[in-house]
């Protein structure tokens, strides 16, 4: 398809969201999200009617909901207290997840993100407490208001960027991660992970061309390292090709590459199954900033 159906990166939102709407009604759900259909409109499907591989984006999105589930459920069993979601979209844990009332959860979008989403769950209730911010990210001086006054109410706070990240430049991400490092009570930060083999690979692929409204730009050359120099330190990471394979949810490939796949070595396809993933990073002191 030559079409590109994506306007800016607010409509990747409803595009995944749609993805979160049809694992729901499977009848092997590995998860459900019942508000899902309802944020996802007209507009949601006909974004993902017209984007190519939709299958094997289908397959990434609802992995990454599980692995990230799994980092919110672990987080909250060692004592995080808020939840702060940066560029929340249209994600309704609040509401389908088993929650502590006691929890803070806190999402930060655009106006115009915000506003729809309060007006279509405007009559339903979150399991825990729950807050919206209008925000753009890229407004350092609001952004550091905001996290300021988060900091000064919690006592562990958990980060998380699903789906933000790769839409950043180099330069806007090492602004936020700085200004996450700087707040005390900001324990750990969950995003994604993509090896620069797969960067440049993805470059060939037709959907990137059908996201050149929202375009890809994050591009570190060591990715580790990027962040270590922002006082960070890996602490977990989950592959989606092997979280997959744990619940039996294998990526759809084409026969093309499923045929490719028997001649390549073992060590090729160990190879090809770490390059996408989900991290959850750390804080290291300022002293040991460094790589």
């Amino acid at each position: 398809m030559s079409e590109t159906p994506i306007r800016n990166v607010a409509d990747t939102a409803f595009w995944v969201a749609t993805y979160r709407a049809n694992e729901t009604v499977r009848s092997d759900a590995l998860f459900r999200d019942p508000l899902a259909e309802r944020l996802v409109e007209g507009r949601g499907r006909d974004i993902a009617s017209k984007m190519d591989d939709s299958e094997i984006v289908a397959w990434v999105v609802v992995i990454r909901t599980c692995i990230i589930d799994e980092f919110i459920r672990a987080a909250i069993a060692r004592g995080t207290d808020t939840i702060v979601n940066l560029g929340a979209g249209l994600d309704t844990r609040p509401y389908r997840m088993d929650l502590p009332p006691s929890l803070k959860w806190i999402e930060v979008d655009f106006p115009s993100t915000i506003a729809f989403k309060e007006e279509r769950l405007k009559d339903e209730t979150s399991r825990c407490s729950l807050e919206r911010v209008e925000l753009d990210l890229g407004d350092d001086a609001a952004r550091k208001r905001l996290f300021d006054r988060i900091n000064a109410n919690a006592k562990s706070v958990f980060v998380l960027t699903e789906g933000v990240i790769p839409y950043l430049s180099n330069d806007q991400v090492e602004s936020l991660a700085r200004a996450l490092h700087a707040q005390s009570h900001f324990d750990a930060w969950m995003l994604e992970y993509t090896s620069p083999d797969l960067m440049k690979m993805s470059r060939r692929f037709t959907h990137r061309r059908q996201l050149k409204n929202a375009p890809f730009k994050f591009k570190p050359d060591d990715w580790n390292a990027f962040f270590a120099q922002q006082g960070f330190k890996l602490k977990e990471m989950r592959y989606l090709v092997e979280e997959g394979r744990r619940r039996g949810r294998f990526p759809p490939l084409s026969l093309k590459m499923r045929l490719a796949m028997m001649f390549f070595s073992r060590a090729k396809r160990h190879q090809l199954g770490k390059m996408r993933g989900y991290a959850l990073l750390e804080k290291v002191s300022s002293e040991k900033n460094t790589v």
